[in-house]
């Protein structure tokens, strides 16, 4: 499908900013109404200090993404989101950080809590209250109906966030979820970058995204450079990439299994999930992946000897990993629980902009792997893992489609690296081309990670933009309790389990 008026590009290609078309607002508004009504996604909306918006879609059965912008004349514009549901977040969003409003929004609030940068029009009028949830939630009243608040702070190790449920007796009516409190400045702090800390800041969006944010940040700073980043290194970030995931899906395996009260699975996958961690460590010393990846290549490089050593440990991982949930797949009452709760609809979900393992688990084949492939991906062939009912079992049994797949892919590149010598060091990278545009998606065991990157005349970032995809998903969250039971939240938010840390950036 094309997007009239809007320029095509690929997943990590450079364009001047000449070569990215200017549309009136009415041409830009109409074409990602109808690009969005048709099969096509609003990957990223944003703004920049010069009050433009710029909008990237993609085309995943195409390959292909769109981008276009529009000049407002004003501060205000005729909103979105009521005829393109998948940009109410973006549109709060640019609000919030450049004080332009969208006129019409239907639940115009903040995101993240946070003063307008560049000394914009406070569009709430806040006189300088900035604190996270404090505003006004969507009430339902009658008779019977009550008020459950939750949060923000949580038992256990849990980034804190805010749950407000309109519920009559156990039936939940509504939820709301409020956000912020984990607001750090991330693209505020990338402008006027790269410097020494971008890469920092990229790889900390979300903390267990590591790997996908960091090769997000890095594709950005290759192609606006030039730099060509050699196959053997592209397959070990390939292999950081897959024991990401492996690490996050077995981990959120054995969460369910534990929401659920099945001890045996939630047991065991404590334990392996630290075992999928330690092989990160043993590669580049930490068990969140972090300093493996360097704009050009590596931070630090996977041995031939080190790769060979890791296969059997992989091997042996994966075959504790299989056993210790099909114990939860073998058991009946586990399936009962899963299949009851949380389901979300696919025409929602592709209303909304679901991707990742929310959208995929609703019979959406979105894999950034293999709609919109980089490095290793490009040759190596990813099924897209999928189920069809929406709900909570289809999340996990997609995330355990997945885990074989991610197996596969490890031992292969693990085999071929140990057969490979490493490559030399990365060169060193030249200056960024000035007046561009960049896009990078990766698909992070969440979801599609996507960053965006606007230089200036000097070739420095004069906007960075960051979509988790948390981001996208939070309010998939609130749809799967609709109508449910207040008691299936839990279970619910583990099997999206998703970040807060990564929304509010």
């Amino acid at each position: 499908m094309s997007v009239p008026d809007f320029r095509a590009f690929q997943n990590g290609q450079v364009l001047p900013m000449g070569d990215v078309p200017e549309l009136s607002f009415t041409t830009f508004r109409d074409a990602i109404v109808e690009a969005t009504k048709g099969n096509l996604r609003l990957a990223c909306l944003c703004a920049d200090a010069k009050r433009r918006l710029i909008a990237v879609l993609a085309d995943d059965a195409n390959h292909t993404l769109w981008v276009g912008l529009t000049r407002l004349e004003s501060m205000s514009y005729p909103a979105l989101t009521p005829d393109c549901p998948q940009a109410h977040l973006f549109e709060r969003e640019i609000a919030e950080q450049y004080g332009l409003v969208p006129e019409g929004h239907p639940w115009f609030k903040p995101v993240r809590f946070h003063q307008p940068w560049d000394g914009a029009a406070d569009p709430w009028r806040r006189a300088g209250n900035v604190l996270p949830a404090v505003m006004k939630y969507f009430q339902v009243t009658g008779e019977e109906v009550h008020e459950v608040a939750v949060g923000p702070v949580h038992a256990g190790v849990i980034e804190p966030c805010h749950f407000r449920f309109q519920c009559h007796g156990e039936k939940v009516f509504h939820l709301e979820i409020a956000l912020g409190f984990q607001h750090r400045g991330i693209e505020r702090a990338l402008l006027g970058g790269p410097h020494a800390l971008s890469l920092k800041h990229a790889e900390t969006a979300a903390g267990d995204s590591s790997i996908a944010h960091a090769w997000a940040y890095c594709r950005i700073l290759e192609g606006l450079a030039g730099l060509q980043v050699p196959p053997r290194s592209e397959r070990v970030r390939g292999v950081a990439l897959e024991l990401e995931r492996m690490a996050n899906h077995v981990g959120d395996l054995g969460a369910i299994s534990g929401d659920v009260g099945f001890l045996p699975t939630a047991s065991f996958c404590g334990r392996i999930r630290g075992d999928w961690l330690n092989l990160s460590a043993e590669v580049c010393g930490s068990r969140l992946g972090r300093d493996w990846l360097r704009p050009g290549g590596l931070r630090q490089d996977l041995e031939p000897a080190l790769a060979a050593r890791l296969a059997p440990r992989v091997a042996r991982s994966w075959e504790e990993t299989r056993d210790a949930v099909e114990l939860m797949w073998g058991a009946a009452s586990v399936a009962i629980r899963l299949e009851a709760a949380g389901a979300v609809e696919p025409l929602q979900a592709r209303e909304i902009g679901l991707v990742g393992v929310a959208a995929r688990a609703c019979g959406i084949a979105l894999d950034v792997r293999h709609d919109h492939p980089f490095g290793p991906f490009v040759d190596h062939a990813v099924a897209v893992s999928t189920a069809q009912s929406g709900n909570a079992h289809s999340r996990a049994w997609v995330r355990w489609l997945e885990l074989a797949e991610s197996q596969r892919f490890l031992m292969d590149a693990l085999e071929a690296l140990a057969d490979q010598p490493p490559d030399g060091p990365p060169t060193k990278r030249p200056s960024l081309v000035p007046h561009s545009l960049c896009v990078s998606l990766t698909e992070g065991w969440r979801g599609e990670v996507l960053h965006l990157a606007l230089t200036d005349a000097q070739g420095r970032f004069a906007r960075y933009k960051i979509v988790d995809p948390s981001f996208h998903n939070w309010f998939g969250l609130a749809l799967a309790l609709r109508g449910g039971q207040i008691s299936d939240f839990p279970l619910c938010n583990k099997s999206f389990n998703l970040s807060c840390c990564g929304h509010d950036l």
